[in-house]
């Protein structure tokens, strides 16, 4: 990314976060940086080549994101506060979930996530006592994903609810081993 396409891209991520890809609009875009139509043309061909650049910057900032994770050394504290820290991209990854049946946004999903999820597996499956069964700590990993980017919200996305979210999984977890 050039240096003056770099406030458009930080601009454009942080609403697509917020609000989707329904908010990527020229005109509101400009507003928002404070510069003219026809300056987003000037750096962009059109709409299409500046999401396309969102997503190469979303699995940028995710490959800063694996990089942090996989310093972690327990859910809580470390993963929790690195969660806290990387909020925007959180919720930018939660718009692309939900609007995966786009295509660039799915094949965005795939490049970013199971970088992630090997990161985080390191830290998931322990407190789990699920460290002896590496294939189902991935499958219920990916089931607390899916689940995890439908509830969480820029509302909601603090410590406490992450923790409460954390105990939710380990009574989850109890209970299908106790079943099985």
């Amino acid at each position: 990314m050039k240096e003056k396409q770099k406030v458009w891209i930080e601009v454009g991520y942080a609403l697509f976060a917020a609000e989707g890809p329904h908010a990527l609009k020229v005109e509101g875009l400009a507003k928002k940086v404070g510069k003219s139509k026809s300056s987003f043309y000037h750096h962009f061909s059109d709409l299409e080549v500046f999401i396309e650049l969102l997503l190469n910057y979303h699995i940028y900032k995710a490959e800063e994101i694996v990089q942090q994770a996989m310093e972690c050394k327990a859910i809580d504290p470390d993963f929790v506060e690195l969660l806290l820290s990387v909020k925007e991209d959180l919720l930018f990854n939660r718009q692309l979930r939900i609007n995966r049946d786009v295509e660039g946004y799915s094949k965005c999903i795939e490049k970013v996530h199971k970088p992630i999820e090997k990161a985080f597996l390191k830290i998931w499956a322990q407190p789990l006592d699920l460290k002896d069964n590496p294939f189902l700590a991935e499958i219920i990993l990916d089931l607390v994903v899916d689940n995890f980017y439908l509830r969480v919200t820029k509302e909601n996305l603090s410590k406490e609810w992450l923790l409460k979210y954390w105990e939710e999984i380990k009574r989850m977890v109890e209970g299908i081993k106790k079943a099985s």
